[in-house]
């Protein structure tokens, strides 16, 4: 079985919530996706994200996806 390699996704969930004072929960709750769903992705545990709730998310806290996401650096 082939080693998967960490991704370099990082979620800025955590500092749209922030900057539109916004919790996990309200976000959850408008967005109809679990908390422990949104804190997986928020603390960059994920593995994938529907394009539906990455929609909803971003409709949400009316960002886009290049703000909610960024890739890091290679090495």
């Amino acid at each position: 079985m082939p080693v998967e390699e960490p991704h370099r996704v990082v979620c800025h969930l955590d500092e749209l919530l922030e900057a539109r004072g916004m919790t996990l929960t309200a976000l959850s709750e408008r967005v109809g996706v679990s908390l422990v769903n949104l804190s997986v992705l928020k603390n960059n545990r994920a593995k994938a994200v529907r394009f539906a709730t990455l929609t909803a998310i971003c409709a949400v806290l009316d960002c886009t996806v290049g703000e909610l996401f960024t890739i890091a650096p290679g090495e």
